[in-house]
């Protein structure tokens, strides 16, 4: 079984003093990331801060959660990347996507192309990062991108080259995930009967696609869940709380749901410290699944979940 992964996010626009005192509790909580989402908004673009998280911690790692491929060319990339992964001495993770937020693309007059030429592009972009991480020229010629004897620079510390984080929701992106990815990033469409993939039975189908895919590099993959159902809640009452989940969710989406599958879901993290620890150690050995966005600084339940990771790190 891999070791358990436990990230917490940054959102919004903190200043210098807030982001060093965060980064500088969450590892000293025990947990394995700062993760930060790649959005056009009021928020700080994720490779300054992760620079901001590297300079005030020692071993936490730096998880963009996931680059928007379209938003950047993928030489850039591997360059901010590699920058990152040398400044930080070692603990990027190169989180992909093929992006999905169309009022972004309406903003910025990107065009938002069918979902087929968005991961098209995507894949191209992969080859085109691992490329220039690797020694020597490179050159790629594909239907999106030409890269003509370049040779990357620098080159990251990790060799060959930093894990790479896949992520998305659909059955083709989870199955290239498990092809290209060393992390693969299950996330969570909520809206109608999508919202039936946070539960058993569709878990059980993601997860096959990803053991279909994947072979004998099932064992070296790391899954991660990258949403949760409701927030997270360290509570004496999981079931109330996961009822009052259940009733917003079914009135969202017009899909009977009941509070027994939210507390079940892998999506959510609702329970007693001692329910969540057996709660993710069971969802590892069912499924494989290690690797878990807890939270965001600032959540209500953030600091109250520090005992979980305590018992989990490292583990």
């Amino acid at each position: 079984m891999r070791p358990f992964q436990l990230m917490v996010g940054s959102r919004g626009a903190p200043d210098r003093a807030t982001i060093t005192e965060q980064a500088r509790w969450a590892e000293s909580a025990g947990f394995t990331h700062v993760a930060v989402h790649d959005h056009l908004a009021n928020r700080h673009a994720p490779i300054p801060l992760l620079t901001a998280v590297a300079m005030a911690t020692e071993r936490i790692g730096l998880c963009p959660l996931v680059f928007n491929n379209d938003l950047r060319h993928p030489a850039v990339l591997a360059q901010e990347l590699a920058s990152l992964d040398v400044i930080s001495g070692g603990r990027v993770v190169a989180g992909i996507g093929a992006g999905w937020n169309e009022p972004e693309y309406a903003a910025t007059g990107l065009p938002y192309d069918p979902a087929g030429t968005r991961i098209d592009r995507m894949l191209e972009a992969i080859t085109i990062i691992r490329g220039l991480f690797a020694d020597g020229p490179f050159s790629f010629s594909g239907r999106f991108y030409t890269i003509t004897e370049m040779e990357g620079g620098p080159k990251p510390v990790q060799r060959p080259h930093p894990p790479f984080l896949v992520g998305g929701t659909r059955e083709r992106v989870v199955r290239l995930a498990a092809r290209e990815g060393d992390i693969v990033g299950l996330d969570l469409r909520q809206d109608g009967e999508a919202i039936l993939d946070a539960f058993e039975a569709r878990t059980d189908l993601r997860i096959g696609w990803i053991r279909e895919e994947a072979g004998d590099r099932i064992g070296r993959l790391d899954l991660n869940v990258l949403r949760t159902l409701g927030s997270l809640a360290i509570t004496d009452q999981p079931l109330k709380v996961a009822a009052d989940v259940a009733r917003q969710l079914t009135a969202e989406t017009g899909v009977s749901i009941d509070a027994r599958d939210v507390l079940e879901s892998p999506f959510s993290l609702i329970g007693s410290v001692p329910e969540l620890v057996d709660k993710l150690r069971r969802l590892r050995q069912r499924w494989g699944i290690n690797s878990f966005l807890a939270g965001w600084f600032g959540d209500a339940g953030l600091r109250d979940f520090a005992p979980v990771v305590e018992q989990l790190a490292g583990t």
